[in-house]
């Protein structure tokens, strides 16, 4: 019985709890929760694939476009490239390239340990 109880303890005060921040992503002195749209395109060409591109007032950019090969066929699929930017919570600034297709996503930035 003492055990239940202490585990009922150890629940409430879990829950009672506040939440962890998420990491920031960009500076620390930006305020990304206020962050204001600079840019934003965005072209849905139907189903023959997409283009969009957006920046924010904290440094992140990003772009992204997208075709169907072999539309109609049995062999139809997606691909995928695009670049993000943002600014890392030590400053440094990251951008990370990739292509999303039938290879699998293959991501490409300084910062990705080879």
């Amino acid at each position: 019985m003492k055990y239940l109880i202490v585990f009922a303890l150890v629940i409430v005060a879990a829950l009672a709890a506040p939440p962890k921040k998420a990491p920031r992503l960009s500076r620390a002195s930006d305020d990304s929760s206020n962050a204001q749209i600079l840019k934003y395109e965005n072209d849905n060409i139907g189903i023959d694939g997409y283009n969009f591109a957006y920046e924010t007032s904290d440094g992140v950019s990003r772009q992204e476009s997208a075709v169907v090969n072999n539309l109609g066929s049995e062999n139809e699929e997606i691909a995928v490239k695009g670049t993000i930017t943002w600014t890392a919570p030590d400053g440094q600034v990251i951008t990370l390239n990739y292509i999303a297709d039938k290879n699998g996503f293959q991501p490409q930035g300084d910062h990705i340990p080879v």
